[in-house]
């Protein structure tokens, strides 16, 4: 999910901020936070956001993450409940999801698509055992999905449909990221992690908060969960936190976030996915789901599900492995060492903390998309070998109950 700034603009702006706690766009409700512990701030999506702390550098900030456990202010993203009698068959006229087959407090991960097949935005859909669904999108992509579910539920209204939006403005929204999350976590809450598997959401308190809906999810690739809180007791529950004893806890900011998503193959909005690549393209097939893939009644449906069964979809998202120098960035060509021709281009990239290499994702032609086909990244002046590789470059640690 698009939860942070691409990392050649981050690496920027981190130069450019990097001795200020000043910025001029909108705060969530931890900017003192923030502050007080020395967060580098660089405006993100309209808000003043840390792309790391004084105590830790980005690289080091990972790898605690891979370690420990990390706390990350995600509550610049639209958290919104959907009401109404008719709220599943809503979301469903917009998503690739099978909403009506989830079980109540469970989710998925879905993308809002345009009539071409593209990807308006990728979201989480939690459907609660309340009478509403809970989701949460981008804050790059406010501005575009809110006015994109009004309108479409006013467009139901007037046909006599029961669909209403509702936006949690200002709500706290804190990810618990790391292998020392749940025994953090629980010892503070009367909610049982062992139960709350990956996808699962539920209500409790947490370090004395009550309504803290908390679901188990992430963009790092760890074990991990996101708390929205009431946004006057987010502080508190940071502080909580950071004050535990189970475990290394330290706050993290957007740049160990970008590091820790690519090094797990997630996508970014807006530079792996976007209007122009379909799920399929993306290597995200799996949010398609199969009854969705029947009723074929999803803006693109004809398109995406035809490339699923012909296999016919032109370019694939493909994991980069780089050799040591110079790191791929987005918007590099790639080329075919053979005939000299441009096959794909780089979308994301970054040194490694955890593997010490430089990693990246790319579209390439579909047939040079086999693991161990190599190219040449052209950085313009120079030029570097990449080679094809698995993703993701981390194995993940999301927990589903199972040993």
């Amino acid at each position: 999910m698009n939860r942070l700034v691409s990392r050649s603009v981050l690496l920027r702006a981190t130069r450019c901020f990097s001795r200020t706690t000043e910025v001029s766009g909108k705060q969530t409700c931890l900017i003192e936070t923030h502050k007080k512990h020395g967060g580098k701030l660089v405006e993100f999506a309209g808000y003043d956001m840390p792309t790391q702390y004084g105590d830790l550098s980005i690289k080091e900030s990972t790898i605690h993450t891979r370690k420990h456990v990390s706390l990350f202010d995600v509550s610049h993203m639209l958290q919104t409940h959907i009401t109404g009698k008719d709220r599943v068959a809503f979301i469903e006229s917009l998503t690739t999801a099978d909403v009506q087959g989830l079980q109540e407090n469970s989710g998925t991960l879905s993308v809002f698509t345009n009539e071409k097949g593209g990807i308006k935005d990728d979201l989480i859909i939690m459907k609660t055992d309340k009478d509403f669904l809970f989701l949460v999108t981008n804050a790059g992509c406010i501005d575009k999905d809110l006015p994109y579910l009004l309108e479409n539920a006013a467009a139901w209204r007037a046909k006599g449909k029961d669909v209403k939006i509702e936006t949690l403005d200002n709500r706290g929204l804190v990810a618990v990221q790391g292998p020392e999350m749940a025994k953090v976590l629980q010892e503070g809450t009367d909610i049982d992690l062992s139960k709350l598997t990956f996808m699962k959401t539920t209500v409790g308190s947490v370090f004395g908060i009550d309504g803290c809906r908390v679901t188990r999810c992430g963009y790092t690739g760890e074990d991990g969960v996101e708390i929205s809180v009431d946004p006057t007791k987010a502080e508190q529950l940071v502080d909580r936190l950071l004050a535990s004893q189970a475990g290394k806890v330290k706050l993290a900011g957007l740049g160990a976030r970008d590091a820790l998503r690519l090094e797990a193959g997630l996508c970014l909005y807006g530079s792996d996915i976007d209007e122009n690549t379909t799920p399929i393209e993306a290597g995200l097939a799996f949010v398609v789901a199969k009854r969705r893939r029947e009723t074929l009644d999803f803006p693109g449906a004809e398109k995406i599900v035809k490339q699923l069964k012909e296999k016919s979809w032109p370019k694939r998202r493909v994991g980069l492995l780089a050799q040591p120098g110079r790191c791929p960035r987005s918007h590099l060509p790639l080329i075919d060492p053979l005939d000299k021709c441009a096959i794909g281009f780089v979308t994301s990239g970054c040194p490694s903390p955890t593997l010490g290499k430089n990693i990246a994702i790319a579209y390439v032609d579909k047939s040079h998309s086999k693991e161990g086909t190599k190219f040449i990244v052209d950085f313009g002046a120079k030029q570097a070998p990449v080679e094809v590789v698995k993703m993701p470059f981390v194995p993940t640690h999301y927990y589903t109950g199972k040993k």
